[in-house]
């Protein structure tokens, strides 16, 4: 997966709580390939009405909001079914960071697991980030992994606290096979040395 180190783009302000996994990824999405027609289904019942026209009102189908790459949401995002698929869609639209109040634990987690960076920081902040980005579309949100901290769309910088294995596995793009795979010498060298003390157990599998 690509690496996290520094990243600006536009932010979208999302105001309401609880948004949960099914408004991300539709439960009849999940079964879908992810091809390039992936990141078309986040927010898509949010989006797109059933005749598949843009919902004037959802704000990234307002023009300044379109190339948005960072959501600032509210409290508790990403809740409800354990559904990953809710993480593909975002990160193949594009988006590398989800800052909000909270989130659902298991989409927090897998969103590590897909390069995608979820900051936690406090209600008061959150809230001041997102009436800036009401107030000018289209303004700019940076987020520094390396620094942990998020610079608003004034200037002013927050520092927000992340697990320090996390952070290591973003910042060289690993997933949790690619953190394994960089200890395969050693799990080889233990296997042999394994099967070289204790052959009888191989023999036992073999059969």
């Amino acid at each position: 997966m690509e690496p996290f180190t520094c990243f600006t783009a536009v932010a979208v302000p999302m105001d309401q709580d609880n948004i949960d996994t099914d408004q991300i990824l539709p439960a009849r999405h999940l079964m879908m390939p992810r091809d390039e027609r992936y990141g078309g289904y986040v927010f898509k019942d949010l989006r797109l009405d059933r005749d598949g026209n843009e919902i004037d009102t959802f704000i990234l189908n307002q023009e300044g909001f379109r190339p948005s790459r960072i959501i600032v949401a509210a409290h508790n995002f990403g809740c409800g079914s354990s559904r990953e698929g809710a993480v593909f869609t975002l990160v193949d639209a594009g988006f590398r960071a989800i800052i909000a109040t909270s989130f659902g634990d298991i989409f927090y987690n897998n969103s590590f697991n897909n390069g995608l960076l979820p900051v936690a920081l406090p209600e008061e902040i959150v809230q001041l980030l997102r009436q800036q980005l009401h107030q000018g579309d289209g303004a700019e949100v940076t987020v520094d992994l390396e620094a942990q901290t998020v610079t608003g769309p004034d200037r002013s910088v927050y520092p927000f606290e992340i697990d320090a294995h996390r952070r290591n596995r973003l910042l060289k793009g690993l997933d949790a096979v690619g953190y394994t795979l960089q200890y395969e010498d050693d799990i080889t060298r233990f296997e042999r040395r394994y099967s070289e003390d204790a052959p009888w157990e191989l023999s036992a599998v073999q059969q």
